[in-house]
């Protein structure tokens, strides 16, 4: 342990953590972890930091922490594959308060480069249908003289042929200087943009016409920057929503947001930091400017919709989980705090009911040509929030499960988000267990494909029982800690409590499928097509899915995995009106289904939290 001491009445500490090149500030009060989110500075903690999941930690090579039993990890996972220092240094971060200037190091999961934030063709052009809410007039008016003295604005709407437009205060402001800055003596020019019966932007000839669409995840969020005056797609990113400093999973979240209103403010002021920095990045990389973003459209389950919008939460985190609201929004970017042209407008996507939010609805708006047709559809949006809808007989009925962030990784023990030398694929050789990693480099954690598959093989092995019972008598099965843990590879291992947190994500998701089939009077068989969406959705072995439970044993062909269908609609609705408009009728078409209340419900999960035979 490092070495520790009372707490002095020092007022504040530096740290510095040479992996990231970073020195932050810690406040006497704050744990490290804490010190580290408040200044953004990324440490996993798919817990929240309440200290019971072991994703946040360091060791601390140089100062004194307060460090405790309850502080200390004294797995060899948590360090990675090689350990080469007393397996009791490493702490975890949100149990820990500086009382010197320190130096810390950070464990090789929350360092590994994420490398699948948003699964999506990358590099495959894409042009969308065009119908966009904002369009571009490039217009040539005379200069002002004595006897043509008309206003600035009034010259320009004299050239677009109409006097009924408004003006928006923000674009209004820069117009006099750019006509004089981009013209002669004799004649200005410029681009104007127009929002329905409003300009919102005042810019150079032939400027670029840009929108952001964004799909603001539980885990992940993706941004897409479209040419709106082509619908043709020019750059992707995704990153870590970083709001998962305050809890991988929503309730997390909510509850932080409701222990007070300046945590709330945190949270609301990380996603719009996120957005923008999407903004940044993808203007940067087609040459372009966050000015020229002229239109955005945002998508994200209730609890991140009301995140975003600052919106009370209380009354997510309980039953009925009633949202403040659910219509589509359309508000001014700045309003929001968002960089972008300053008189564009955001659509906020709308929600359906309960945790299902806009992005499900995008991913219905994507999907639709696949499931419309079919007798019976079922459309699933796999995440830290799983959503389902059943298309049946003209009905559409939605649900959300609860299934939480292991089958991200999170609260495995050696989880960790898909990032290079984490584990994806797991199988069975000459009966032992054999990995490959992303990056085919030395395996470091577990992320969610290798989660799924990993169960699969243990239980196919034996490994597992069918009640979730890590066996005693394999080779690849060891004691730590008081635990059984199967080892898939040195310094990464599958716990028997990682095995109990995927039975009950795995539980709830297939609780949800079999309770909405009832609901219609339906068997799973009579599922015709079953379309898997989502970033996590895209890269797993339905195979392995349906070998510990949690999909129904249906023939193979009738699966179809889309990836981020939700980021598909989201980018759809930012290039046609059209879009926006059937998005609004599936969100009102949609049924919303409250599961967790239902009589029923907990005899079905019961059901569901063993695996096959």
């Amino acid at each position: 342990m490092p070495h520790t001491r009372p707490a002095t009445h020092a007022v504040s500490h530096t740290l510095h953590f040479p992996e990231l090149d970073r020195s932050i500030t810690a406040q006497a009060d704050e744990s490290v972890f804490q010190s580290a989110r408040r200044q953004g500075l990324r440490l996993v903690g798919a817990c929240g930091g309440r200290g019971t999941c072991g994703t946040c930690v360091v060791r601390v090579t140089e100062g004194h922490v307060d460090a405790t039993p309850a502080s200390a990890i004294s797995e060899p996972a948590a360090i990675g594959p090689n350990p080469t220092h007393s397996r009791k240094k490493w702490l975890r971060a949100c149990q820990i308060h500086a009382h010197s200037d320190c130096s810390i190091e950070v464990a090789p999961r929350s360092l590994a480069p994420v490398v699948r934030a948003e699964a999506d063709t990358a590099g495959v052009p894409e042009m969308l249908a065009l119908d966009a809410s904002v369009r571009s007039h490039d217009i040539t008016v005379p200069a002002a003289t004595l006897a043509d003295n008309l206003s600035d604005a009034d010259r320009v709407l004299r050239a677009l042929g109409a006097s009924n437009l408004t003006l928006d205060l923000k674009a209004a402001q820069t117009l006099s200087p750019l006509l004089r800055k981009q013209s002669n003596d004799e004649h200005w020019s410029l681009r104007v943009r127009q929002r329905g019966q409003e300009l919102i932007d005042f810019a150079p000839s032939a400027s670029r016409t840009l929108g952001l669409a964004v799909d603001l995840g539980t885990t992940n969020a993706a941004a897409f920057l479209v040419d709106l005056e082509t619908g043709a797609r020019l750059a992707s990113l995704g990153i870590e929503n970083p709001q998962t400093a305050w809890g991988a999973d929503l309730i997390s979240r909510i509850n932080n947001a409701v222990r007070s209103d300046s945590t709330r403010e945190e949270l609301r002021a990380a996603a719009v930091t996120a957005i923008n920095a999407l903004a940044h990045d993808l203007c940067h990389a087609v040459g372009a400017s966050r000015e020229q973003i002229v239109d955005a459209v945002v998508c994200g389950n209730t609890a991140m919709h009301h995140l975003l919008l600052g919106l009370p939460v209380v009354q997510l985190g309980r039953a009925p989980f009633v949202a403040t609201a659910r219509a589509a929004m359309d508000l001014k970017a700045r309003e929001l705090g968002l960089s972008i042209a300053p008189g564009a407008w955001v659509h906020i996507v709308a929600n359906v009911g309960g945790f299902v939010g806009g992005d499900h609805v995008t991913a219905l708006l994507a999907t639709q040509d696949r499931w419309q047709g079919c007798r019976t559809a079922l459309v699933m949006d796999i995440g830290t929030n799983t959503e389902i809808s059943l298309v049946h007989g003209g009905r559409i009925l939605s649900a959300s499960c609860p299934s939480g962030p292991a089958l991200e990784g999170g609260h495995i023990s050696c989880g960790m988000r898909a990032a290079e030398g984490a584990i994806e694929r797991v199988s069975l050789e000459a009966g032992r267990i054999t990995v490959r990693t992303i990056g085919n480099l030395a395996p470091v954690g577990l992320c969610g494909s290798g989660v799924l598959d990993a169960l699969a093989v243990l239980r196919s092995a034996n490994i597992v029982n069918a009640r979730g019972r890590l066996a005693a008598d394999h080779p690849d099965v060891q004691e730590l800690n008081g635990q059984r843990v199967a080892v898939l590879a040195p310094g990464v291992h599958f716990s028997q409590d990682d095995v109990r947190a995927v039975q009950l994500a795995k539980a709830a998701i297939r609780t949800g499928v079999d309770m909405l089939l009832q609901h219609q009077g339906l068997h799973e068989q009579d599922i015709d097509r079953f379309i898997i969406a989502g970033a996590f959705g895209a890269y797993i072995d339905i195979s392995s899915g349906m070998a510990i439970g949690l999909f129904p044993k249906l023939p193979m062909e009738r699966f179809e995995q889309v990836g981020n269908a939700a980021g598909l609609g989201v980018r759809q609705m930012l290039a046609s009106q059209a879009a926006r408009a059937r998005a609004t009728e599936l969100a009102s078409t949609c049924e919303y289904v409250e599961l967790s209340t239902r009589s029923e419900f907990q005899k079905v999960f019961l059901h569901h939290i063993g695996f096959p035979s």
